[in-house]
């Protein structure tokens, strides 16, 4: 249908019979004559290995159907990946922060830590500083074409509450540390700049 508006003219679908070309007296009383119902139905869907938070799984002809008996068109469904309570993730990766204390991370230790498959023992050498990360190969988020590793990462846990056996012993470890652990700016504090 072409009409004219001043000195414009505009083409657009008719009006009475949408384009189709039919005019439909009795319209029927579920879908008014547009020939397509809304219906609510169940549909499995199938999540892949290491799917990722925010990405999409496409159903083909699962989606809105075409009009005048066209193929339906595609459904898209927005994964969402829910935060594991130890677990966190980079990618295929998995991470673990692990508390040590002190006198593990100075002298060395070997810890028990969970994968999400069973414990694994890790080994921690001596002198290791907090904020260090370790690998684990392959016990990370299992993708289609690679599985992740898990990077754990050991943070020394300063204790809250001394018993005075802990507090003098520590008072003769410090009494006996005679290595500066800042010498560049106790070098600068002394030389006044």
């Amino acid at each position: 249908m072409s009409r004219s508006q001043g000195a414009f003219a505009f083409s657009e679908p008719c009006r009475d019979c949408r384009g189709t070309g039919q005019i439909v007296d009795e319209p029927c009383p579920d879908c008014l004559g547009s020939g397509v119902t809304n219906q609510t139905r169940p549909i499995t869907v199938r999540i892949p290995a290491g799917v990722k938070d925010g990405q999409r799984i496409r159903l083909p002809g699962k989606g809105s159907p075409g009009s005048r008996g066209a193929p339906a068109g595609d459904l898209f469904v927005a994964v969402h990946v829910r935060s594991h309570g130890l677990f966190g993730r980079s990618g295929d990766n998995l991470t673990l922060t692990v508390p040590v204390t002190y006198a593990e991370a100075a002298l060395g230790t070997t810890l028990t830590v969970p994968t999400l498959t069973g414990a694994v023992s890790l080994k921690v050498p001596a002198g290791t500083a907090s904020g260090r990360r370790f690998r684990v190969k392959g016990r990370g988020v299992v993708a289609k074409q690679r599985t992740g590793d898990l990077l754990v990462t050991v943070e020394v846990a300063v204790p809250q509450n001394l018993s005075t056996e802990a507090r003098q012993a520590l008072e003769a470890y410090a009494a006996a540390q005679t290595e500066d652990p800042r010498p560049r700016i106790t070098e600068r504090v002394g030389s006044g700049g």
